[in-house]
């Protein structure tokens, strides 16, 4: 049986914009092979939605955790939910 598919959404706060972050989090996230979006938040924050395995997902969001070099990580808010297989390959939303 195949590994179990998971969705988080996570909103990472911090010196998270004009640092790279975006593109930080689509490679990774297409490295690892998931779906999902990324994009800027009004508020300073990156939101990014990742669907796929969960061990890969995991590790995605370890790196959310630590950023780009240049990135100041603050805190991440993780929310999982049922997958829906809707989502695009890795791309950045409007």
């Amino acid at each position: 049986m195949g590994e179990a598919v998971v969705r988080v959404r996570a909103v990472v706060h911090g010196r998270v914009q004009m640092v790279g972050f975006r593109a930080f989090v689509i490679r990774h996230a297409e490295n690892a092979g998931l779906s999902g979006t990324v994009r800027n938040e009004p508020d300073g924050s990156v939101e990014t939605v990742l669907e796929g395995p969960r061990p890969e997902v995991e590790r995605v969001l370890e790196l959310l955790r630590r950023g780009p070099t240049h990135a100041r990580v603050e805190r991440v808010e993780v929310e999982y939910s049922n997958p829906t297989g809707s989502l695009p390959a890795m791309m950045v939303a409007s």
